[in-house]
C-alpha cells in the first residue's frame, strides 16, 4: 500500500474533499446524455420494451438502475404535485376511517416505495399472463420499475400544464400512461402480437385493482386491531 492508493481495491485511501466541483461532477454524471437519466428517459420514450429487454439480458450499464430511476421520478412527481396542488393524485383509493386516511397519506407521501409495491402486484399478473416467456418475477419487476418511472414523469408533465393552464388534464394523463404501459410491455415480450398488448393492459388493470384492494383490506385490518 502506498500513500495514495490501496493495493487491493486501488481506491484513494483518503478521498478528496467535497467541494463545488465535486457536486457539479455528480450532477453531470446523473444527467449524462450517454449513460444518465436523460439518456434513459430518451431511450424509454423511443424503444421502451427493447431497451429494457437489453438491460435485463445483455447490457446493464446503459440505463440508470431501475430502483433509482423510479424513486427519482417519483420524487419529481411529488414535488410537482405539491407545488401545483394537483388534487387528483396518481395513486388514491377510497375507504373510510382514520386508518385508511393514514395509509392513503403514506402512499401519497412515499410514491417511490408505493410504486415498487404496486409494481409487485402488476408483475404478479404479468408473470401469469406471460408465463411461457423465460423471465422470472424479479426481472419483470425491473421492467415495471422502468415503466412506472416513466409514468411518473408523464404525470409530472401533465400536472405542470394543468397547474399553469387550470385545465383538468390528469384524466388525459391517465389514458396516456395506460397506452404507454401496454405499448412498452407488449414491445418487451413480443411486439408482433396484438395479444401481447392486450394482456399487458389486463395485467395493468388487475395489478392496480389488487393493489387498491390490498390497501383497503389493510385499513380494515388496522381498524379491527386498533379500534377507536
Amino acid at each position: 500500500m502506498n500513500e495514495e492508493f490501496c493495493s487491493n481495491c486501488k481506491q484513494n485511501i483518503k478521498p478528496k474533499r467535497i467541494d463545488g466541483h465535486y457536486i457539479l461532477h455528480e450532477i453531470e454524471h446523473v444527467l449524462h446524455f450517454d449513460r444518465g437519466i436523460l439518456y434513459t428517459i430518451r431511450e424509454l420514450l423511443v424503444r421502451p420494451g427493447e431497451n429494457i429487454r437489453n438491460f435485463i439480458s445483455e447490457n446493464r450499464s446503459r440505463l440508470v438502475k431501475p430502483v433509482i430511476f423510479i424513486i427519482v421520478t417519483s420524487i419529481i412527481y411529488t414535488l410537482v404535485n405539491h407545488f401545483f396542488h394537483i388534487e387528483q393524485s396518481y395513486i388514491k383509493f377510497d375507504a373510510e376511517g382514520p386508518q385508511s386516511n393514514a395509509i392513503n397519506d403514506w402512499v401519497q407521501g412515499h410514491y417511490g416505495y408505493s410504486n415498487i409495491i404496486m409494481g409487485g402486484f402488476i408483475s404478479f399478473w404479468l408473470k401469469i399472463f406471460f408465463k411461457k416467456y423465460d423471465y422470472n418475477f424479479f426481472e419483470i419487476l425491473i421492467l415495471i420499475c422502468f415503466i412506472l418511472g416513466m409514468e411518473m414523469l408523464m404525470f409530472s408533465v401533465f400536472a405542470v400544464f394543468e397547474g399553469i393552464t387550470q385545465y383538468h388534464l390528469m384524466p388525459i394523463a391517465a389514458g396516456v400512461v395506460v397506452i404507454y404501459f401496454s405499448w412498452a410491455v407488449g414491445q418487451f415480450f413480443d411486439k408482433a402480437k396484438l395479444g401481447s398488448y392486450l394482456k399487458a393492459l389486463v395485467s395493468y388493470i388487475l395489478g392496480m385493482l389488487t393493489f387498491g384492494i390490498s390497501m383497503i383490506l389493510l385499513s380494515v385490518l388496522m381498524t379491527l386491531i386498533m379500534p377507536h
